[in-house]
């Protein structure tokens, strides 16, 4: 599965940087009929629904031309948003002292799901601070990370 939202990821991106949009990450949902291609958008300005149109128009044409996917699937342009996925570790370096929510691929220290404060991220390894105890975990342990947001 990682493999196919690899290369999806590299099909894609040339496609949406030329729309002068960054692509944040791209997530394949198998779900028997009704799997989905995830694709987020981001933007310093923001993101806009006829953003995500003029996206999924270009990415549509060029999954159409390629035919990388062998299973119907439904394809979702979308931002980030405020729970914002996080696909790689450098991704997470602007969320320093933030909490993120984690699922591990292996448990560590008894926890597998857990949210914990992102103290530091050097390369691959995150420092995290979970329950007054520090936590060295490295991305390719992480199954799924999200921003948790902050309301004041």
């Amino acid at each position: 599965m990682a493999n196919l939202q690899e290369r999806l990821t590299d099909m894609i991106r040339p496609a949406v940087e030329a729309l002068d949009f960054e692509l944040w990450g791209v997530e394949f949902i198998r779900a028997g009929k009704f799997s989905t291609l995830r694709v987020y958008i981001d933007h310093p300005e923001g993101i806009s629904v006829d953003n995500c149109a003029d996206v999924s128009y270009q990415v549509s044409s060029l999954l159409d031309v390629e035919d990388p996917i062998n299973v119907e699937y439904n394809l979702e342009v979308s931002s980030p948003g405020m729970e914002r996925p996080f696909f790689n570790a450098e991704q997470m370096q602007p969320y320093v002292n933030e909490t993120v929510a984690f699922e591990l691929v292996a448990a560590q220290k008894n926890k597998r799901k857990f949210k914990a404060e992102l103290i530091a991220v050097e390369g691959e390894e995150l420092t995290l601070s979970v329950d007054n105890d520090t936590l060295q975990v490295n991305m390719r342990d992480v199954k799924n990370a999200h921003l948790v947001p902050a309301f004041d």
